[in-house]
């Protein structure tokens, strides 16, 4: 996978990138070839332009997710999101980076009524994002959804699982999978989209081994979240790996500690202000002598 650096001499608020090919839906979908994927696929959620830039270098995929909700508006589940959210989020997301495949998240009551409102609701997030692809949540129900647009010209990230925006009807946020009925749903469901066309499916919250039998049935890329390892990529939410919250799913691993680093160097700033030791001569403006 190629390397990108960012040029620090340029604006921090319009960096140049260094020239590359952006990852496109066949590329990552053909990232499986005979139901194995030898370089798994690196996804996770950016929110903002800056993030991108730092995200975008190392990832295949970036998420503009509806976790935002929570994350950024401190809303108590995703439920709440509006499409407007989305927009403005996945375009700076689209800003910020050149290397990624950017997908947007369909928010709860944009996409589930009918094929027609998701075709609207996921051409304006097309048109204003800039993104290449939509991920919305549900498995057969929702085929015909993701068929009626991919035929259409929007690639889908398909969801099965734990879904999120149905917090409220599945009772909360633990694993999926645990009995055989419902394993055996959600194997259906992973089918169906695949067969409905979606070019990547995301497995949240669900049973090792049923994540791992998905990822060997199905044709498309699973990309897991709480899953297995043996799915074909992984995506965590970029906060949670990065350790500013307090609290994190079980299935999140903390890749480093910024909550505390942060309180740190605000705290130093802080006192420097106080004890008038910032700003210094290095920090102001004086005549030239």
């Amino acid at each position: 996978m190629s390397t990108f650096t960012l040029d620090t001499a340029t604006s921090r608020a319009t960096p140049s990138p260094v020239p590359g090919k952006r990852m496109t839906v066949p590329g990552l979908k053909g990232r499986k070839q005979d139901g194995k994927t030898e370089q798994p696929i690196v996804m996770l959620t950016a929110y903002t332009m800056r993030t991108a830039q730092l995200l975008d270098p190392h990832c295949d995929l970036l998420l503009a997710g509806d976790s935002l909700g929570q994350v950024i508006y401190g809303l108590p589940s995703t439920v709440p999101v509006t499409l407007e959210m989305m927009c403005a989020h996945g375009a700076a997301v689209v800003r910020g980076s050149w290397h990624a495949l950017v997908a947007v998240d369909m928010p709860f009551g944009s996409y589930e009524a009918s094929p027609e409102l998701a075709f609207a609701s996921a051409a304006r997030v097309m048109k204003e994002t800039g993104c290449a692809a939509v991920k919305l949540e549900g498995g057969e129900a929702m085929a015909p959804t993701i068929r009626f647009l991919v035929e259409r010209g929007i690639p889908v990230i398909a969801h099965v699982g734990l879904t999120p925006q149905a917090v409220n009807a599945l009772g909360g946020y633990g694993a999926r999978g645990r009995s055989e009925a419902e394993a055996a749903k959600i194997l259906r469901d992973a089918q169906a989209v695949a067969d409905a066309g979606a070019f990547a499916v995301v497995l949240e919250g669900v049973m090792e081994d049923l994540a791992t039998q998905i990822t060997r049935k199905v044709a498309i890329p699973t990309i897991g979240i709480g899953a297995s390892a043996e799915c074909d990529g992984q995506v965590l939410v970029t906060e949670d790996m990065l350790g500013l919250f307090e609290r994190t799913p079980r299935f999140v691993k903390r890749y480093d500690d910024l909550a505390t680093r942060i309180g740190e160097a605000v705290a130093t700033y802080a006192g420097e202000v106080r004890d008038r030791s910032f700003p210094t001569a290095d920090q102001t403006y004086r005549p030239k002598s």
